[in-house]
C-alpha cells in the first residue's frame, strides 16, 4: 500500500526492482537473475499496492508479513526491499560478500524485512500457516503473503499446509505461486506435473485466481480481490511468469534454472532494461 503515498507508478517500481537485481548480480557475476526479472511485477504490486508496512520499522507488529519460501530468490526480494526503503541502495555493492546483509540465499537473521530463512523448499507455506494461526490468536487483522515456486509443489509439506490452511479457515493467508515452469531438474511439469493447479487448490478449499504474473494490472486486481473476499478461506494467486522478463535477450535465451550471463552482458542487460523504462 506504500505506493498510494507516492507518485511512482507500479510499472516504474517493477522496473526499478529489476534494475536493483541486475546491479546486484553484476557484483558477483551471477545470481538467480532470470527468476528475479520474472517475479519483479508481482513484488512491485505486493509492496506498493497491497501490503501494509513501515519502511523505517520492519518489525512493526502491525505489518503484513511477506514470506519468501524460495530462498534462492533472495536477490529479487532484496531488490524490492531496497525499492521500498527498508534496505539502503548503497548495500547493493555488498551483495554476496563476506559479512553482507545480503547473502545469496535469504536468511532472516541477516536481513531486515526478511521474515524467514528459505532454501529448504516446501517450508514456506507450513510456516505461513503457523504464522497465520498466531496472528489470529492475537486478534490481528494483518495478512501473511507467501511466495512459493512451482517446484515447491513437488513437496508433500506444501500440500499438507494447503490442507491445514483450509481446515483452519485461514482467510489471512495469501499465497503467491511463481509458475515459470523451470526447476533445478528441468521443466517443472516434466519433473512432476502439477496441473490443473487452479482446480487442485480449489478442491483443497482455497479461494483461487490465476493471472499473467507479468501483467501488473491483472496482479493488482487479483490481490485486491483476494483481500476483499469474505469467504472463510485461504487465498491463492497463481502467477504465470516469464523468466528474464524485461531484458529481451535473456527472455529469449534457452531456459535454465540458473541462467548463465557472460561478464560482458551485464552492462548490455542494464542498457536493454533502460530502453524499456516506463514513463
Amino acid at each position: 500500500m506504500q505506493d498510494r503515498l507516492s507518485n511512482v507508478s507500479l510499472p516504474l517500481r517493477a522496473h526499478n526492482i529489476r534494475r536493483h537485481a541486475l546491479r546486484m548480480a553484476e557484483v558477483q557475476g551471477q545470481g538467480y537473475i532470470a527468476q528475479a526479472l520474472g517475479i519483479a511485477d508481482v513484488l512491485a504490486v505486493a509492496y506498493f499496492d497491497s501490503m501494509v508496512y513501515r519502511p523505517d520499522d520492519p518489525e512493526w507488529e502491525g505489518r503484513d508479513r511477506f514470506l519468501l519460501s524460495i530462498g534462492h530468490y533472495a536477490i529479487a526480494l532484496y531488490a524490492a526491499l531496497i525499492e521500498a526503503g527498508i534496505l539502503p541502495e548503497d548495500e547493493i555493492e555488498t551483495y554476496g560478500s563476506d559479512d553482507s546483509r545480503l547473502p545469496m540465499s535469504g536468511m532472516a537473521a541477516y536481513t531486515p524485512g526478511m521474515e524467514i530463512t528459505g532454501g529448504s523448499l516446501g517450508q514456506g507455506l507450513p510456516i505461513a500457516v503457523g504464522m497465520c494461526l498466531g496472528l489470529k490468536r492475537k486478534g490481528s487483522d494483518r495478512f501473511v503473503y507467501n511466495l512459493l515456486s512451482d517446484g515447491e509443489l513437488d513437496e508433500g509439506s506444501t500440500w499438507e499446509a494447503a490442507m491445514s490452511a483450509s481446515s483452519y479457515h485461514l482467510d489471512n493467508l495469501i499465497a503467491l505461486v511463481d509458475v515459470n515452469n523451470m526447476q533445478a531438474d528441468g521443466p517443472s511439469r516434466g519433473v512432476l506435473d502439477f496441473e490443473p493447479l487452479d482446480a487442485k487448490f480449489a478442491a483443497f478449499g482455497w479461494h483461487v485466481q490465476r493471472v499473467n504474473g507479468n501483467d501488473i494490472a491483472a496482479v493488482a486486481e487479483a490481490l485486491r480481490r483476494a483481500k476483499a473476499s469474505t469467504e472463510p478461506k485461504p487465498r491463492i494467486v497463481i502467477c504465470d511468469t516469464r523468466m528474464g522478463k524485461g531484458v529481451d535477450f535473456l527472455e529469449e535465451r534457452e531456459r535454465n534454472h540458473f541462467l548463465r550471463v557472460e561478464p560482458d552482458e551485464w552492462v548490455r542487460a542494464l542498457e536493454r532494461l533502460e530502453q524499456g523504462k516506463p514513463v
